[in-house]
C-alpha cells in the first residue's frame, strides 16, 4: 500500500492546515536528480552518528503533515518531541518570524532590543510568575535552572559553599550535557563521558516518601519532569506532584518542573503541573516555545529566586535575541487563548480511546495525557524500532524508546480524522506483525 493511497483526504480547517498554495513562499528544495539514498549517504558520511534516523528524507511540512523528497506524504506523530506543537509552517508563527527577519535578528544582551521586553512580560504572565531567564535550547534551560538553584541555596538559604545537592528522579531525561547526564541512569547517555558532576541524588519517580527521605540541610532543589517523556510517557500517581510541592515548601527546597516536553499545550493544559493544581518555583520551558522555527527556552520564576543572578554570572549570545523573542511572543499569544489546550484535551481523549482498544492485540499498555501517548508493544511481537519502520511504510512518523515502547505526539493542529487514521495504521501494523509470526 502506498502512502498516497493510505492517507485520508485532509479537510479544510483553520488549524489543521497552515498554508494555501498562494501563500506558500518560494523555498529551496532538494534537486530532483538527488535521490533519497544519496541524501542519506551524504548525511551519514559527514554528520556525526549521534542519531539513528528512520529512512525518510523530509523536504516540506504543512500542519501535521510532512512531504519527503519523492513527494510522499506522512502524518508526523512525533512533532519534533513537541517542538512542533503548533504544526509545521504555522502561518501566524511564520509571519512573526518573517516580519522580524526583515528588521534585526541579533543584538546580544549587551544592548536592549524592542522584542525581548514584550516577550518576557507575556511569558511571565502566562506562567503566573515575575521573571524570565531566556536561553535557547532545553538543555540550556536545565543547566540554567541548576545554577539558579545552587546560587539561591548559597545566597538565600545559607547552604555552606560547594555543599548544595539537588534531588532528581530515576528514569529522568533532562538533556545530554555533561552535568545533566551526571544524574541520568541511562547508560547509553553516560558511557565513556565521565568524570561526572557531583551534587545530585536520585530517588524513584513517583515515590514522595523516598524523595522526602533524601532531603537534608544542603538540599536546594528537587528537579522533576511532571510526566517523564523519554522514559515512555510515564504519568506519576495523581497525588505525587502535590506531595512534592508540600514537601519542598515545608523543607524550604525549590521545586523545579522540567516542562520542556510536557508544557505549552501538549497535555491539554498550559503546563502539565496544572493538571494536578501544582505551581512549582521554577518552570523550565523550551521546544514548543520556539514554534518549531527557532530554538527558544526559558527559566520562569519569581524575582525572589531568579533575582539571585547578577550581571556577568550567566549569559548567552543568542538567548533573548529579537527573532527568538518575536516568535516566542507569538507562541505565548496563541497559548493565551486556551484554544490549543482545549484541542489537545479533546483530541487526546480520542487518541487514547483508540489506542486503548489495541491493548491485548499487540499492545501491552498505553500511558499518557492529552496528545501524548507511550505505547508498550508486546516484546514478543516486535521491538519498537520495527513497529516504527512499519508505520513509516504506511505513512506515519513515530519514534521508539527503550526497546518495545513507541511514542505518539502529533502536532496539536492534527485533525480528528488524522488521529483515527494513525491509530488504524498502528492496528494494521500490529496485525501484520502478528500474522508473520
Amino acid at each position: 500500500m502506498t502512502t498516497e493511497t493510505a492517507n485520508p483526504t485532509l479537510k479544510e480547517h483553520d488549524m489543521t492546515t497552515n498554508l494555501t498554495a498562494e501563500a506558500a513562499p518560494t523555498a529551496s528544495v532538494s534537486p530532483a536528480s538527488v535521490s533519497p539514498a544519496a541524501l542519506i549517504a551524504q548525511e551519514s558520511a559527514h554528520a556525526a552518528h549521534n542519531y539513528h534516523p528512520l529512512e525518510v528524507v523530509v523536504a516540506t511540512g504543512d500542519g501535521a503533515w510532512v512531504t519527503d523528497v519523492a513527494g510522499r506524504r506522512y502524518l508526523d506523530c512525533l512533532a519534533a518531541y513537541s517542538a512542533v506543537n503548533f504544526g509545521h509552517s504555522n502561518p501566524v508563527l511564520l509571519a512573526a518570524a518573517r516580519a522580524q527577519l526583515g528588521r534585526i535578528t541579533l543584538t546580544s544582551r549587551a544592548f536592549y532590543n524592542d522584542q525581548l521586553g514584550p516577550f518576557v512580560t507575556a511569558l511571565a504572565e502566562l506562567a503566573g510568575k515575575d521573571m524570565v531567564l531566556p536561553m535557547n535550547t532545553g538543555a540550556e534551560a536545565v543547566e540554567s535552572g541548576i545554577k539558579v538553584a545552587r546560587a539561591w541555596g548559597y545566597r538565600v538559604k545559607g547552604v555552606a559553599p560547594d555543599q548544595a545537592n539537588i534531588i532528581v528522579a530515576a528514569g529522568n531525561f533532562h538533556g545530554r550535557t555533561t552535568t545533566i547526564i551526571s544524574f541520568s541512569d541511562d547508560e547509553s547517555a553516560r558511557a565513556d563521558f565521565g568524570p561526572f558532576t557531583p551534587g545530585f541524588r536520585t530517588v524513584p519517580y513517583g515515590d514522595a516518601a523516598a524523595l522526602e527521605a533524601a532531603i537534608d540541610e544542603n538540599t536546594v532543589a528537587v528537579l522533576l519532569e511532571p510526566i517523564q517523556g523519554e522514559a515512555g510517557i510515564v504519568v506519576p500517581p495523581a497525588a505525587y506532584l502535590p506531595a512534592v510541592r508540600e514537601i519542598t515548601t515545608r523543607h524550604r527546597v525549590l521545586f523545579i518542573a522540567d516542562e520542556i516536553q510536557s508544557g505549552l499545550g501538549r497535555t491539554g493544559s498550559t503546563f502539565a503541573c496544572d493538571l494536578v493544581g501544582v505551581v512549582p518555583d521554577l518552570y523550565l520551558l523550551g521546544k514548543a516555545l520556539g514554534g518549531g522555527i527557532v530554538p527558544v527556552s526559558a527559566v520562569v520564576g519569581n524575582a525572589d529566586i531568579l533575582g539571585v543572578l547578577h550581571p556577568g554570572e550567566h549569559g548567552s549570545t543568542f538567548g533573548g535575541n529579537p527573532l527568538a523573542a518575536a516568535v516566542g511572543l507569538a507562541v505565548v499569544k496563541m497559548l493565551a487563548s486556551g484554544e490549543y489546550q482545549q484541542r489537545a484535551t479533546e483530541l487526546g481523549a480520542r487518541l487514547h480511546a483508540g489506542l486503548s482498544a489495541l491493548v491485548g492485540h499487540g499492545v501491552v499498555e498505553v500511558r499518557g495525557v492529552g496528545l501524548w501517548a507511550g505505547i508498550d508493544i508486546d516484546p514478543a511481537l516486535a521491538p519498537g524500532r520495527v513497529v516504527c519502520e512499519a508505520l513509516l511504510a504506511r505513512g506515519v512518523l513515530a519514534k521508539d524508546t527503550h526497546g518495545s515502547t513507541i511514542r505518539l505526539a502529533p502536532p496539536i493542529v492534527v485533525s480528528a480524522d488524522d488521529v483515527d487514521w494513525a491509530v488504524e495504521q498502528l492496528r494494521l501494523v500490529l496485525e501484520d506483525l502478528a500474522g508473520a509470526k
